[in-house]
């Protein structure tokens, strides 16, 4: 369990320093995964490191980071490892973030290529303090992995850009291979686990980036074991295909510290199976649902999915 002071006793989450302390449930058998430490996992933090980068693989205590890392599958996390928000689901540092590191699309670019990736996903913290929400660092970061390595497809996931009028318009026209912004969770559940967010204004984002370019995939993803409802779960996913989104992903909310939002529910690998049942009927081209599915894991094999369910589907038409 991470704590919420950090290696260097600087409060990581001073927004939840005074919280109750929430019970932590013990993990079920079904959500175990290899622990990192591979000569893979080495060689990748090596490239991380050398390059001054932040992945959210690290930054959010992702579970899968030991199989991703063995395999040279590291997320870019630019803009630095400080959110503006303060999600109660969150392990990301929270605060005041320091100036853009005008370097830094390059040198994620000179991961990407180091890496060898065919796939690359990068995401950011939020960035509520800049006029353009980051927008422009997103564009810059995808022109210099293109011109780096262009046989490499980019999938970016980023945050709302609430209130940053012209931020989309920016990022679209960069050109990324998958745009993907996730809801996180139901309509109910944002006041207490994405109080900074909108729920209408994440799903009409995501909405305009299909009317700005129709040939972008659009991917989303939500977390469950949060208090949600089954039928909330299901009236999400049509909310989704209203908006043309291509790519639903559903994984399981694990708690990083006792002052985060408690697991309510963790939900069974059968009710998992049965949501990707219900989101292929609803027309959803590829959906991830499983108690260790997150926004980039798998991600280059899924996009190879992705686009061949497209072309079917332009084959039937």
């Amino acid at each position: 369990m991470v704590n919420v002071i950090d290696t260097l006793n600087r409060p990581r989450h001073p927004e939840k320093a005074h919280r109750p302390l929430t019970e932590v449930q013990r993990k079920p058998e079904w959500i175990r995964v290899k622990a990192p430490g591979s000569a893979g996992w080495s060689e990748t933090a090596g490239i991380v490191r050398a390059n001054g980068l932040h992945t959210v693989c690290e930054e959010a205590g992702c579970p899968n980071i030991g199989e991703c890392w063995e395999k040279k599958h590291a997320t870019m996390m630019i803009m630095g490892d400080t959110c503006t928000r303060a999600c109660a689901f969150c392990n990301v540092r929270t605060g005041m973030p320091g100036p853009l590191d005008q370097d830094e699309p390059q040198k994620v670019a000179d991961a990407v290529g180091a890496l060898g990736l065919s796939h690359v996903v990068i995401t950011s913290v939020d960035r509520d303090d800049l006029a353009d929400g980051g927008a422009q660092h997103f564009a810059l970061t995808i022109a210099a992995i293109r011109a780096t390595s262009p046989k490499t497809t980019i999938e970016i996931l980023t945050p709302d850009f609430l209130r940053k009028d012209g931020a989309l318009e920016v990022v679209v026209a960069a050109r990324p291979d998958v745009f993907n912004h996730n809801l996180e969770t139901v309509p109910s559940k944002y006041l207490t686990v994405r109080p900074g967010a909108r729920y209408f204004h994440s799903l009409r984002l995501l909405q305009k980036v299909k009317e700005l370019d129709p040939t972008l995939f659009t991917k989303s993803g939500i977390m469950v074991g949060l208090g949600e409802e089954r039928n909330e779960v299901l009236q999400l996913m049509d909310d989704l295909r209203s908006a043309d989104v291509d790519f639903l992903t559903i994984g399981q909310y694990l708690q990083p510290t006792r002052q985060h939002h408690k697991v309510e529910t963790f939900v069974t690998p059968d009710a998992f199976k049965a949501y990707e049942t219900v989101a292929f009927a609803k027309g959803f081209l590829m959906v991830s649902s499983s108690p260790l599915t997150r926004s980039s894991h798998h991600a280059g094999e899924d996009f190879a999915k992705l686009r061949e369910a497209r072309a079917a589907k332009l084959r039937r038409a």
